[in-house]
């Protein structure tokens, strides 16, 4: 009589909980996507632009046509052609991989001080609300920021939160290329931070650019704090499917083939941006040698084999990092599988020492901060394991063989 009477009741409580989810997920993505759909976006409208330009009587080429061929066509120009073309449709060239990185800087300053006045007009539209003209007052202080000189922006766009990136160092000169994949509540406004520096992706990648050049003083770096994706608002339903992290991937794969010369690259993964990653991987080309992922809630593998890529993976967490209570499984698109540091899972697993919880990685002074950076220089036998044992060190002696010759 019990089990007649529980059942119907189970099945009204698992359509329940199947319509809620339905509902979060419509009103975080579907329907915030349709309420916020005004016509063509800025970085959409300098596109379009792009593509029904032209220069010295000849069309302009398809910004999807890819990077190397892009590379071609902007080595044929004069300086002041592509100068022109910077000025005439700064948002498609400052976020045209194929375009050389200084022209995107350039680009890119054009790009911020149009957004920059812009905000500066919301600031005093009497239409907003005080919340409005406030966040509005926020934005333009942020993009001022950001044309401060010696400031490297390599993407820029300014649609909704914001995604953008900036290079830490010579991009044209490295020997050895860093990303820095930042996780959740990652935008425009929170892309650098004066308190707690560190636990922002410009803070992380000025930490890991000294530290590079602490371990190795004499190995020319680059580190690009890569927040060009939109990442999950809050540890919600967003946060807690691979929806961002697909479309991320994507983003991350195009950087990475379009980064001038053929220096080595490797990337620095935390929380959510290791989702990113792991996604990723399989798509990411040789060059990128190492995929180090911090605090991470899953790669979207069982395995490191699952990855299939040719790239040393790394693994660390700190043990007061928060994200080890998170369930590490996959189950109809919810959850981001095996725990990246569990020896099943077989990532070569750093230490952490120092990091202090979940934020702490790119800490100065850090184990985890340490072991980025000499990944990033190719001081592969110097890395701190959190156990010594052959998984961790197996054959890296050849490998820093192989970076020195």
């Amino acid at each position: 009589m019990t089990s007649f009477d529980t059942s119907p009741q189970l099945n009204v409580w698992r359509a329940l909980l199947a319509l809620a989810v339905v509902f979060v997920m419509l009103a975080t993505t579907g329907w915030t996507a349709l309420r916020t759909h005004r016509g063509p976006t800025p970085l959409q409208a300098s596109l379009s632009a792009w593509e029904h330009g032209r220069i010295d009587g000849h069309r302009l080429p398809d910004p999807a046509v890819g990077p190397s061929r892009l590379a071609l066509f902007f080595a044929s120009l004069t300086e002041r052609q592509r100068a022109n073309l910077a000025r005439s449709y700064p948002l498609a060239v400052g976020n045209m991989n194929g375009a050389p990185a200084g022209l995107r800087y350039r680009a890119n300053r054009i790009a911020l001080e149009q957004a920059r006045q812009i905000e500066l007009k919301r600031m005093h539209d009497s239409r907003l609300s005080p919340d409005g003209q406030r966040e509005a007052g926020r934005r333009m202080h942020r993009l001022e920021a950001l044309m401060a000189p010696g400031r490297h922006i390599l993407a820029f766009n300014p649609e909704g939160a914001g995604r953008i990136a900036e290079v830490i160092g010579n991009l044209r000169t490295a020997e050895r290329v860093s990303v820095v994949v930042p996780g959740v509540d990652t935008d425009l406004l929170t892309f650098q931070r004066t308190d707690r520096k560190y636990t922002a992706p410009v803070g992380m990648a000025e930490a890991l650019y000294a530290a590079e050049r602490t371990v190795r003083p004499t190995t020319r770096t680059a580190v690009i704090a890569w927040a060009d994706y939109t990442a999950p608002s809050g540890v919600g339903m967003d946060a807690a499917t691979a929806m961002r992290a697909e479309s991320g991937a994507v983003r991350l794969n195009a950087l990475v083939r379009a980064l001038p010369g053929d220096a080595p690259v490797a990337l620095f993964c935390h929380s959510y941006g290791s989702v990113v990653c792991g996604i990723a991987a399989h798509t990411l080309p040789g060059r990128v040698t190492d995929i180090a992922v911090a605090g991470s809630p899953g790669m979207r593998a069982e395995k490191v084999s699952q990855l299939r890529t040719s790239a040393r993976v790394w693994a660390m967490r700190d043990r007061d990092d928060w994200i080890q209570d998170v369930p590490y499984l996959e189950v109809g698109g919810l959850g981001h599988g095996a725990d990246p540091v569990s020896s099943g899972f077989g990532a070569r697993v750093l230490s952490a020492a120092g990091a202090k919880g979940h934020a702490g990685y790119f800490e100065p002074g850090t184990a985890s901060l340490l072991n980025f950076a000499e990944i990033g220089v190719g001081a592969y036998r110097s890395v701190h394991c959190e156990r010594e044992d052959d998984a961790c060190r197996a054959g890296l002696s050849g490998a820093a063989a192989a970076e020195r010759a």
